[in-house]
């Protein structure tokens, strides 16, 4: 993996982080609930985070970084794209429910990630 794909893709989720985050706080506020918005947020904040680390392991290479990369990308997209998917679908009053089971998977590849992480420190 190089270098440059890392980096990119980190920027990438990091814009849409900030997108969606401030697509949320404006136009979402009005027709979400307190818990549909607080849910969102969740899957914004999840992405951000991961968005960063992606950035700072195009830095910082190691020999997990390619395995590493793909827990972070499809866990963001599994974890907080079904969380989005799921909240705005409530919102409109179908909830999409095949994506509940969807979230945790997504939230395992991204503990996954972080292990590797621990692993590539070591």
């Amino acid at each position: 993996m190089t270098s440059q794909i890392l980096i990119a893709t980190g920027a990438l989720f990091g814009m849409l982080s900030v997108i969606f985050g401030a697509f949320g706080a404006h136009a979402l506020k009005k027709i979400l609930s307190t818990d549909q918005l607080h849910s969102f947020e969740v899957g914004v904040k999840y992405q951000m985070y991961h968005a960063i680390v992606l950035i700072a392991l195009g830095y910082g290479q190691g020999p997990m970084s390619t395995a590493i990369y793909w827990c972070f990308v499809i866990g963001i997209l599994l974890f907080s794209f079904s969380i989005y998917g799921l909240v705005l679908s409530d919102a409109k009053g179908k909830k999409l429910k095949f994506l509940g089971p969807i979230t945790p998977l997504g939230g395992l590849l991204l503990v996954t990630g972080w292990l590797l992480v621990l692993v590539n420190a070591f």
